[in-house]
């Protein structure tokens, strides 16, 4: 080989891998912790309300679902350390665990920051503020000690979690490094959020689109995602949004992807919110048809990102699930 064309291969090899330290230096830095930091605030916002009184703490409650979309499908690292994505947000819950444990809660005395941090992933988090901000039956307890208690350790579990994404947000920055264990070469870091985005494509689809919708013959509205607080559709288009971020971050010169996410988003708005409304013929075609929408653009992300990225699909924990 020419000693010309090695050096112009080993300048494009350099500029790959500099491409890919580069996007996953502006993800860490421009959309993982700053999104992570706004959920912590909003978080800590909610349990800094003193009143018990519903309407007060709706709009807070909902403010910090909003920053948990924006960070949702980040499902690694410090997330995954010690269940905190699972104490956030315990869903889907079929057998019902979480409520079972609240009402065990309700009838004794308030836990303890310390007890409630020991408490089954069920009954903490978003999901259990839900069942205590719209509940579907009346209470003969007085809930307002639980709120508190519940909204106290989804603040400190946030704050955690952001801090957490300080050292592990320098191991993603220094992948290739010659002391980072973690991520021993710089495509490493680059293919876990790679696949992060694939997978929150796939769990949008599969999950938050897929269990609502069941079948033509037998929609299980029932089983849709934040259905008390009316947030089931609002928590997909949020999803999809914030995974647009992350794939336009990650490769920002992703014409087709952004293509194909714009087309997504633009469903959700012709869609009425109200799941129950599912039943009706018309509403569930629709919801299909978002359904197949993120699918193509969880195609469509693999195929243009992968190969300018340079890396393919890695392992993730949901596999399987």
């Amino acid at each position: 080989m020419h000693h010309t064309a090695r050096i112009l291969i080993a300048a494009a090899a350099m500029a790959i891998a500099t491409n890919a330290r580069a996007d996953t230096a502006a993800v860490v830095q421009d959309h993982i912790r700053p999104g992570f930091s706004a959920f912590a605030e909003a978080a800590t916002t909610l349990a800094a309300i003193d009143s018990c009184d519903l309407e007060t703490l709706r709009p807070a409650f909902n403010a910090a679902y909003d920053a948990w979309m924006q960070v949702a499908h980040l499902n690694l690292g410090p997330t995954e350390d010690n269940g905190r994505g699972l104490a956030i947000l315990f869903w889907p819950d079929p057998k019902g665990s979480g409520w079972k444990a609240q009402r065990a809660l309700l009838d004794g005395p308030a836990p303890s920051p310390e007890q409630m941090a020991q408490q089954s992933v069920a009954a903490r988090g978003l999901p259990a503020l839900e069942r205590l901000l719209y509940p579907t039956e009346a209470l003969l307890t007085d809930r307002c000690p639980l709120i508190h208690a519940t909204a106290d350790d989804l603040a400190a579990t946030a704050t955690t979690l952001s801090s957490a994404w300080g050292p592990f947000g320098d191991l993603m920055l220094t992948a290739g490094q010659p002391d980072n264990s973690r991520f021993l070469k710089p495509e490493e870091a680059t293919q876990t959020l790679f696949t992060q985005l694939a997978t929150g494509l796939e769990m949008l689809a599969d999950r938050r689109i897929g269990r609502p919708l069941g079948t033509f013959e037998k929609p299980r509205p029932d089983l849709a995602e934040a259905r008390a607080s009316a947030r089931s559709l609002r928590n997909i288009t949020l999803s999809l949004a914030a995974l647009k971020v992350l794939a336009l971050t990650l490769n920002p010169d992703s014409p087709k992807t952004q293509a194909a996410f714009d087309q997504a988003l633009s469903l959700p708005e012709a869609i009425d919110p109200d799941t129950d409304r599912l039943t009706d013929p018309q509403v569930w075609l629709k919801w299909e048809i978002l359904q197949q929408a993120v699918r193509s653009t969880r195609d469509t992300a693999i195929a243009e990102l992968g190969p300018a990225l340079g890396v393919e699909l890695g392992f993730n924990s949901q596999d399987g699930d």
